[in-house]
């Protein structure tokens, strides 16, 4: 049974809660969203598998979870990526945000969420319980398909992913 963090909106840890009970009451807890990038500055995204008890199906950025009681962000993003995507490399924050965003099964996602990136090039070998599909796609092509077809991608995404875009395009050329 997994815990995660319950946060202030100044992310300092007020509590332990079990994970589906925070979803459920929809309680602020700590979260992060990795965006990895291979060298031809592409972005890895994934599909989520379509057993998730939310978002299922939904395309994303490359992994996303909550670290556990204790765990840094950098430790469980390594972790989760991993887990998830099959490989690891390092990451780094770049910017944090707070959203929250019912969803029709009665969970409520109310995340402070911790945005890292990372750079990547080699093999992937996705965990497919977490991962139905993986693919890396051009910044600008992954812009325009959020003008029309939102519906494709997570809410987290959605917020996320114009605040990355900004960071993306004041990035040298090939500087990764």
């Amino acid at each position: 049974m997994e815990s995660v963090m319950l946060v202030n909106t100044k992310d300092e840890v007020i509590g332990v809660m079990e994970k589906m009970e925070a979803h459920r009451k929809g309680l602020l807890h700590r979260a992060f969203s990795v965006f990895i990038f291979n060298t031809k500055g592409e972005l890895l995204l994934q599909q989520r598998a379509l057993q998730k008890y939310h978002s299922a199906g939904l395309w994303t950025n490359t992994c996303c979870s909550h670290p556990r009681p204790g765990e840094s962000i950098i430790v469980a993003a390594e972790r989760r990526l991993s887990e998830e995507m099959g490989f690891t490399t390092p990451l780094h924050k770049i910017f944090d945000f707070v959203y929250r965003a019912p969803f029709e099964n009665g969970l409520t996602e109310h995340e402070f969420d911790h945005v890292l990136v990372g750079y990547y090039d080699a093999a992937i070998e996705p965990c497919n319980t977490e991962v139905h599909h993986f693919r890396y796609a051009a910044m600008g092509a992954i812009q325009h398909e959020l003008t029309i077809n939102a519906q494709l991608y997570t809410t987290w995404f959605q917020i996320a992913f114009p605040k990355v875009y900004a960071w993306w395009q004041m990035q040298p050329a090939f500087s990764f």
